[in-house]
């Protein structure tokens, strides 16, 4: 009995490594150990003549389906209904979530959503209202729209603002479409925009597929834009500067206003990527800077559902050069009513009346504005400080709490903003990277920081730890990156780069999955003849 398994059970046969299979000392006649439930597919699980419900038979009628219709089964898995409970529920213990433990990624500010917005976001005329329905029908929507939009515009400090993008890239265009909708209106064909290379990956792929020739701006030694650089490109063919601040190194770029003025001087808009908004809300108003237009992720200065918990948002502000330019629809307020403004002809002549056009069907995302009003009505404005001298508070306690352990590239040039940034250099000859670390990490029970970026970091590694962790969350997660960080450097690597150990999966072959994906179940007779 001291084999672990009861002496009549058959032994699992073990996969072989490196193919995500279940750890091979797993010696329990259901594969389970404890309450990880082993869980297998849908398709492995069903059975054609499984079925959660009595359905009558299909009457014989004669086909409309010209000679398409179907000779062989459909090759859907029957199960019953308890099945498919417990199938998905035992999926969902094996997935990760902010409301199991922190999720320490970089630049994404994942953090706690809280219970308030979701109840207000399901209240009846918010949760079951139509986008077709007559504006007399929604005009409590359209005011929480509107109210929405004064307060984005009080934190930024900007005259106006779109609400309809739907995520932060899709902000991205829409900011860039106005910049560009604005040179054009002044015959301005410039072909170029610059792009520091501490900014998020999204700005040169959206600058691009506005037609943009796009250029890098480096960073100096401290990881911020180079001014004297970003200074001796500018020229008449710059259309535009899109720059991340705080930046995705986790600083604050002190030059903005300087970078800013200049841009402008040289006939060219400033567009600041929004998405680390969080570290500088109730802080610094982007307008102060001399932005023209910034898109907001609502999803995270503003506690909406993140990624899965989705749709996102991502309202665009502008400053007045800009603000002519912006797209339709919008909400306006005329005499006590709202109004959705969304043809060209609506406009009036000061309004909107260069608008580039429009960008969606409908306007915005009515769950997260009610979330994020939520969360800002809910906080007010010293609750708003508080989130950002909270989430860099943190960020610097993890910083300054690993420092001696790992390595911190920019650690010497002073307090960071909302995230942490390490590199991998201190497993130099050891032969272990950053993936071995983060895979590691998983046997302690944590998702991984973000890896491999920012790019000019070698081997980075990125933790934002948010304002909604605790001391105590961050200790724990301080001390189980100096644990694998420490045991890195003093035992054999081999036993690293095999982790994860414990999780429900080992590590998979990534090289051979992206080459080789198994994108549709087989049978395993069928698979076995097509090798």
């Amino acid at each position: 009995m001291g084999n672990g398994r009861w002496p009549s059970c058959p032994t699992p046969d073990p996969s072989p490594e490196g193919e995500g299979s279940k750890k091979e000392e797993t010696m329990t006649y259901t594969g389970n150990r404890g309450l990880m439930l082993e869980e297998p597919l849908l398709f492995e699980k069903g059975a054609p003549d499984r079925c959660g419900v009595d359905l009558p038979d299909v009457p014989a009628v004669a086909s409309r389906l010209g000679g398409l219709d179907r000779h062989r089964p459909i090759g859907l898995p029957g199960m019953s209904e308890p099945d498919v409970v417990r199938h998905f529920t035992r999926l969902s213990r094996q997935n990760y979530a902010i409301d199991m433990g922190i999720f320490p990624l970089g630049s994404c500010t994942m953090k706690h959503n809280p219970r308030l917005n979701e109840k207000m976001a399901r209240l009846p005329g918010f949760a079951d209202i139509h986008p077709l329905q007559p504006e007399a029908t929604v005009q409590g929507a359209l005011a929480l729209i509107d109210q929405l939009a004064h307060w984005l515009t009080t934190l930024t400090n900007m005259p106006a603002v779109a609400m309809s993008p739907k995520a932060g890239a899709h902000g991205e265009l829409c900011g860039m479409l106005a910049i560009r909708a604005a040179h054009d209106a002044r015959g301005d064909a410039r072909k170029v925009v610059l792009v520091p290379e501490s900014a998020h990956g999204t700005n040169p792929a959206t600058a691009a597929f506005c037609g943009y020739a796009v250029e890098n701006i480096p960073a100096d030694a401290r990881g911020r834009v180079d001014l004297a650089a970003m200074r001796a490109r500018l020229g008449p063919d710059v259309a535009a500067v899109m720059i991340t601040n705080p930046n995705t190194c986790g600083l604050f770029e002190p030059d903005m206003i300087a970078i800013c003025d200049a841009v402008h001087a040289a006939g060219a808009f400033v567009y600041c990527d929004g998405a680390n908004f969080n570290a500088i809300v109730g802080r610094v108003r982007p307008g102060d800077l001399g932005i023209d237009a910034m898109h907001i992720n609502l999803h995270k200065t503003f506690s909406t559902p993140h990624g899965g918990g989705g749709p996102g948002s991502g309202p665009v502000v502008f400053s007045a050069a800009l603000a002519p330019f912006a797209p339709l629809p919008f909400v306006r307020k005329v005499g006590e009513r709202f109004e959705l403004v969304e043809e060209a002809q609506a406009l009036a002549s000061n309004d909107h009346d260069l608008s580039f056009g429009r960008m969606v069907a409908f306007h915005g995302q009515m769950g997260m504005f009610v979330r994020a009003l939520s969360y800002m009505l809910s906080h007010g404005a010293d609750g708003l400080r508080q989130v950002a001298e909270d989430a860099v508070l943190n960020a610097n306690y993890v910083l300054r709490s690993l420092e001696d352990v790992f390595t911190a590239p920019f650690a010497a040039s002073g307090p960071c903003m909302h995230e942490a940034l390490f590199s991998d250099d201190f497993l130099e000859g050891t032969g272990l990277t950053t993936l071995d670390l983060a895979k590691a990490l998983i046997d302690e029970g944590f998702h991984p920081m973000t890896m491999y970026f920012p790019l000019v970091v070698h081997g980075a590694m990125l933790v934002e730890p948010t304002e909604t962790e605790s001391k105590a969350s961050l200790d724990q997660l301080i001390g189980a990156l100096r644990s694998v960080a420490t045991r890195m450097l003093a035992e054999p690597a081999e036993a690293f780069k095999t982790s994860p150990h414990l999780a429900p999966r080992r590590r998979l072959d990534e090289t051979a999955a992206a080459r080789r994906p198994v994108l549709t179940w087989r049978e395993p007779e069928e698979l076995a003849a097509a090798e």
